[in-house]
């Protein structure tokens, strides 16, 4: 029978230091698996909002889709005469593709230390600088040993963007916001592909202009901008939650500080190696690190040989650039169903879960279906392994607490995102070209994985919050109260007032 507990004040009681309910499984349960109750800004605090999002959202936004509109360029240049004027063959071109991410994991390392060390706003500007330049160097290969030695390069510096936005918006922004910050890293990625598509067409006929090939053209022209871009972000970039970018009055600095409490941000950036053995030992860890590689499979391939494979089907090459338009609506359409169903029911992992049987629908229609148009639908919906990534960080963002222990977690699934995106290119090899049968299998798989792994998460963190809520004492009223005054630098497993959100 269940346990009746007589309430006898909604009150807490500090004589007997208890917390009472009406049912004690029913109310764990509540706690464990309903959604939170819409949090209610005041008129401040959506001032403060505005002020930090017309600051900081479109220098991130311009930022990401060039970033993105550079490390796929090889996709459409692949259609505009790079492996005729390099000499390379379909296999050698998977390796170019995926060996991009052995530079961006080789400085993770580096990357890791150096944030937290200089000015983030300093730093990416110089980065994007010597990043545009390297990127419009690649107009100048000939071969497939410097063709690849420059996209090494080109990893190395873009290595630096996704785990110092990442942070940025983990400093800024409420826990429940961040999936919708973290969406828009993404959409951004969308809108490159549908509006790169375009203007990759409009490159493409200048092709021969002055003796030079199209796709030399796209590397100059996308370098400059990139070295422009830089320059802007040396300047204006704010990095820090107070930042005089965002004019906040002494009032709004004091909402800044409440919202900090919210997000877990510490003021303490000391490496912790304590927190790093507590993650260790963590299943969601490893969980989280196996989603990114396993869902970034597929991305790297899609990324990369879209616009041959849709060539493989029957379309011209400039034919093939336009049809990747509708393929970044596609991923625009399924980043904003995602997020907006998290909002919706405040849920993380549910929706993960419905991402990857959408993702797994992709690549088996690219796998079975043997020719023919219908063949496009399987890359459209291949796409929704991108909100399969951006809910796995947002995981790590929302249910990990500790500055060390955070940084540890992202930049573990960084390296796995790197691992997935240079092994998904290379298994899609000639010999198994148009249908690519084998890879796609595997991708199927990796999808059924990632399933599975989300249920695990998701049954993992309503198993921790019942506990929480089972061992509510005085205690974790204590901690709560002092939190109030203080941003420390307790993990999720320490502070008892923390609740995960599954």
């Amino acid at each position: 029978m269940t346990e009746k507990i007589e309430k006898k004040s909604d009150e807490f009681s500090s004589k007997d230091c208890k917390i009472e309910y009406i049912e004690k499984n029913d109310v764990e349960s509540l706690k464990a698996n309903a959604p939170t109750a819409p949090f209610v800004y005041s008129n401040e605090e959506k001032k403060v909002k505005r002020k930090i999002d017309r600051s900081f959202l479109p220098l991130v936004i311009a930022i990401l889709f060039t970033q993105f509109i550079d490390k796929t360029s090889i996709n459409t240049a692949a259609v505009m005469g790079l492996l005729e004027d390099t000499h390379i063959t379909h296999d050698q071109f998977g390796i170019i593709g995926g060996i991009f991410y052995f530079g961006y994991l080789a400085f993770q390392i580096p990357n890791n230390y150096l944030v937290h060390r200089v000015q983030i706003s300093k730093y990416m500007g110089l980065i994007l600088v010597v990043w545009g330049v390297s990127f419009g160097c690649t107009s100048l290969a000939t071969n497939f040993g410097v063709l690849a030695a420059l996209r090494v390069i080109l990893g190395f510096w873009e290595a630096v963007t996704y785990p110092c936005i990442f942070l940025l918006i983990a400093m800024f922004y409420r826990r429940h916001e961040q999936v919708f910050y973290i969406s828009y890293m993404f959409l951004a990625n969308a809108v490159a592909t549908a509006f790169g598509g375009l203007i990759a067409f409009g490159i493409a006929n200048m092709d021969g202009l002055n003796g030079i090939s199209a796709w030399k053209y796209a590397y100059l022209i996308w370098g400059a901008i990139t070295v422009s871009l830089g320059i802007l972000t040396f300047f204006f970039l704010p990095d820090q939650p107070k930042s005089k970018w965002f004019r906040l009055t002494p009032e709004e600095e004091k909402i800044v500080d409440q919202r900090r409490l919210d997000n877990g941000t510490s003021t303490n950036t000391d490496f912790n190696i304590n927190q790093i053995y507590e993650g260790l030992k963590d299943p969601r860890y490893y969980c989280f690190c196996a989603l990114s590689f396993l869902c970034n499979l597929q991305n790297g391939s899609i990324t990369v040989f879209s616009s041959q494979i849709i060539q493989e089907i029957g379309f011209t090459n400039l034919q093939a650039i336009l049809l990747n338009i509708p393929n970044g609506a596609s991923g625009a359409i399924l980043i904003s169903i995602s997020f907006l169903l998290s909002k919706r029911f405040q849920e993380l992992n549910f929706i993960g879960m419905g991402m990857t049987l959408v993702s797994l629908a992709g690549v088996l229609i690219l796998g079975l279906v043997p020719s023919g148009a219908a063949k496009l639908i399987g890359i459209y919906l291949a796409y929704a392994c991108t909100p399969i990534y951006i809910l796995t960080q947002t995981n790590i963002s929302n249910n990990v607490k500790g500055n060390s222990k955070k940084v540890f977690y992202t930049s573990s699934q960084l390296v796995f995102y790197c691992l997935g995106n240079f092994v998904g290119p290379t298994i899609m090899t000639s010999n198994q070209a148009p249908r690519y049968m084998g890879a796609m299998l595997g991708y199927a798989a990796a999808n059924i994985i990632c399933f599975v792994l989300f249920g695990y998460v998701r049954w993992s963190l309503v198993r921790s919050n019942r506990n929480r809520v089972h061992n509510t004492s005085c205690d974790t009223a204590g901690q709560s109260e002092n939190s109030k005054d203080v941003v420390d630098d307790r993990t999720d497993v320490e502070d008892l007032t923390f609740i995960y959100r599954p």
